[in-house]
């Protein structure tokens, strides 16, 4: 059984882990705290970027001498193997640590095994404090670890009536500046952000963060099979990396050349666009474990029919518009029965809007190649 102080300094461990997000990939977030042998807090720290020290070594490090005889708080089981920086469970060993905590497992077969390293030094050794919260924080890499793909958020922002848009093609605005600005924190978290060439042509967003503090720029992705995107595109420009994904077929010697911009050819899908696998298996070999997808409902339609959207964030805004696109487009859904059930975890209201939160309530399998399920269409 945990102690109430190893319970605070878990939860606070948490709280840590979470200052790395956007900053870390394509490593986990993970928070550490050190207590002394009285039980008091001696030392914390965070993953702050990939390649830089570990949270255990940063605690360690603060704590100094009175980690002696003390007990670690960890997120996540401590690494056990050497990469850019050497194996967290030794510098525990180093330090003197005489207990361990540790809320989830390493589910990496490179660095698993730093619990059992720990063991065999003689060190108390147990798992699963605040599991589900440790878990929360660290959604994203967890998801891309086990399934193989970077972790997807579909964003989106509709009227009640579920336009994304008015019937002209005009949506600015919908949603309320806080909403929008809530937006940006959703980007500053992510490593990529993916829109369609149908977006980039009604839109022209410029997809970096705004308005926030020591962001890490995610990379800016549009999904464009035809490459038709403009010289004059504010994703072009060098306030955060772009990545065009083209069809194989596709020339591309009319596309814009410059720095922090690059192109990649994916193989299409049956009927149009790009395959939607091809495209999260090319960004998680980039080290992209989280996307946040932006846009357009075509697209939306299609990663949802791929069984490729892991969490759902709808802002709504108190507006009714009657006509327009809608905010998602053919999911490859022809029946009530095959309807995707989401659970709400959170709403929150932003201004005038809200802000609803949801999940699949069980993990979505692909439509049939024959519907557009398994294509990245450009909107």
């Amino acid at each position: 059984m945990a102690t109430a102080a190893e319970s605070q300094a878990m939860r606070h461990a948490v709280a840590l882990a979470a200052r790395g997000l956007g900053h870390t990939s394509p490593n986990p977030v993970v928070g550490c705290v050190i207590l002394d042998a009285d039980g008091r807090v001696a030392g914390e720290g965070w993953h702050q970027r990939a390649g830089g020290p570990h949270a255990e070594v940063h605690a360690l490090r603060a704590a100094g001498e009175r980690a002696r005889g003390g007990t670690a708080l960890v997120t996540l089981e401590p690494c056990n193997h050497t990469g850019r920086t050497g194996p967290c469970a030794q510098a525990l060993i180093a330090a003197g640590i005489a207990r361990v905590r540790y809320a989830v497992a390493d589910p990496t077969a490179q660095a698993r095994g730093g619990a059992a390293t720990l063991a065999a030094a003689g060190i108390d050794v147990a798992a699963g404090l605040l599991t589900q919260e440790a878990e929360a924080v660290n959604e994203p890499w967890l998801t891309a670890m086990r399934r193989g793909r970077p972790f997807v958020l579909w964003k989106y922002a509709a009227t009640l009536d579920g336009r994304s848009a008015a019937a002209d093609g005009t949506s600015r605005w919908i949603t309320s500046p806080d909403s929008r600005a809530d937006v940006h924190r959703l980007r500053a978290e992510a490593d990529a952000v993916v829109v369609g060439s149908g977006t980039l042509r009604a839109d022209d967003p410029h997809l970096a963060v705004r308005g926030r503090e020591s962001v890490t720029q995610p990379l800016r992705v549009v999904v464009d099979s035809g490459a038709t995107v403009k010289p004059g595109a504010r994703v072009l420009d060098d306030a955060a990396p772009t990545l065009i994904a083209v069809a194989e077929d596709t020339s591309t010697a009319h596309l814009p050349r410059r720095p922090g911009v690059e192109t990649v050819r994916l193989p299409r899908a049956a009927g149009a666009g790009l395959l939607i696998p091809a495209l999260l298996a090319e960004l998680h070999g980039r080290g992209v474990r989280s996307v946040l997808l932006e846009g357009g409902p075509t697209l939306a339609g299609a990663f949802l029919a791929a069984g490729a959207v892991d969490k759902v964030v709808g802002y709504l805004a108190p507006v009714l518009l009657g006509a327009g696109p809608a905010a998602l487009a053919d999911a490859g859904i022809t029946t009530i029965t095959r309807a995707l059930r989401l659970e709400t975890v959170d709403v929150t209201r932003l201004g005038p809007d809200l802000r609803v939160t949801a999940v699949p309530t069980v993990v979505a399998t692909p439509a049939t190649p024959t519907t557009p399920a398994s294509l990245a269409e450009e909107n």
